[in-house]
């Protein structure tokens, strides 16, 4: 939804975070952001780690956003807010 002025006034359904190098980085997007996209309502929230080649999967539950998978490059990934959408994980980091 988008206001007079053209911002965007409603939180996405889907955020995909790819983590940045450091321990600072990785604690605003595992902690700041989790936080912060829960209070705003997004539906789920995808941590992409590259180093570790897993992606964590946050999914809405009630109103917090909970930890419901980890991937690995064994994996697929797909979404219930994403008909028919398969990936695997694997091709991710490649």
């Amino acid at each position: 939804m988008l206001d007079d002025a053209g911002h965007l006034t409603a939180a996405p359904e889907l955020v995909v975070e790819v983590l940045s190098p450091g321990e600072e980085n990785e604690r605003r997007d595992k902690q700041v952001k989790l936080k912060l996209y829960a209070t705003q309502g997004v539906r789920e929230y995808w941590i992409v780690d590259r180093l570790l080649q897993q992606i964590q999967i946050y999914r809405r539950e009630q109103a917090t956003l909970v930890l419901v998978a980890t991937l690995f490059s064994s994996d697929n990934l797909s979404s219930p807010l994403l008909a028919g959408f398969t990936c695997p994980v694997a091709s991710l980091f490649t």
